[in-house]
């Protein structure tokens, strides 16, 4: 049996380069225990971290430049090219930088506008990261993160204002359920086609989702606005990817049945 009410992907997004602008994809390709394809796959240091791509280890948001802290990300629109590699940043409409991040010129371009761009809002020299496999996503684990936008309305209801769901930041968001249901689908499997989802952790929200993404201005208080009415500040759920395939905007999302106890 699963969930009698019809629930569909309605946009897939990634983030090659953390803090930086989505990028909508039509369709994407999931791997067993992976993330998107190059979702997170760069991270802009900000000052030293101890970070060695030789031997990734996980660290926290705060060694990075990222939208809890650094609102003015939001205002640059990048795009990373797979096949070329190449990362082009605009501000105010132009191309302000563009490089091949697969070589040490392509990344020092990048990391110079934003020492030179930026030098008075970051703590340290930024150096562009990377280590092949590795994601710098905000949990330790390869998860893909999903949002149910019947939820993000609710937030609108709450905060009293219009809620852009790109403030979330997610994979996958989902038009079909009711507000809320997601945190019902810890320990559900998801299926998508063939594909195979595992639930595994809700989301807790940091002030990241109170950075309008067209505007970068920090404008509302979400994650203490939920925290006022429901004791948490929570919005999405994670999910580890079980059994792999191609999925795309407008498949059907369901809950398998949940096991008998």
């Amino acid at each position: 049996m699963t969930d009698t009410s019809p629930a569909k992907i309605a946009d897939i997004y990634r983030y090659p380069v953390k803090g930086l602008t989505p990028e909508q994809l039509p369709r994407a390709e999931l791997k067993p225990g992976q993330t998107l394809l190059a979702d997170r796959r760069y991270a802009i240091e900000n000052g030293p971290s101890g970070f060695d791509p030789a031997e990734p280890k996980w660290l926290a948001k705060p060694h990075f430049l990222m939208l809890m802290r650094d609102e003015w990300l939001a205002g640059l629109r990048t795009h990373y090219d797979d096949a070329s590699q190449v990362l082009t940043i605009r501000r105010n409409g132009e191309v302000a930088a563009q490089g091949n991040l697969a070589t040490a010129e392509g990344r020092g371009t990048i990391e110079n506008f934003f020492a030179t761009a930026f030098a008075g809002q970051i703590k340290g020299p930024p150096k562009l990261l990377e280590s092949p496999g590795h994601s710098f996503s905000d949990v330790a684990r390869k998860v893909v993160s999903i949002i149910n936008l019947a939820s993000v309305r609710a937030i609108e209801d709450i905060v009293g204002a219009p809620v852009h769901p790109l403030r979330f930041r997610a994979n996958l968001y989902v038009e079909g359920w009711p507000a809320w249901h997601e945190f019902d689908l810890l320990d559900r499997t998801l299926s998508i086609g063939d594909v195979r989802l595992k639930v595994v952790k809700r989301i807790v929200r940091c002030a990241a989702v109170n950075v309008d993404p067209d505007t970068a201005q920090r404008d509302l208080a979400i994650p203490p606005a939920l925290q006022r009415r429901f004791g948490h500040g929570d919005c999405g759920i994670y999910a580890d990817v079980i059994t792999g395939g191609t999925i795309a905007a407008g498949d059907t999302i369901a809950a398998e049945q949940a096991a008998l106890l």
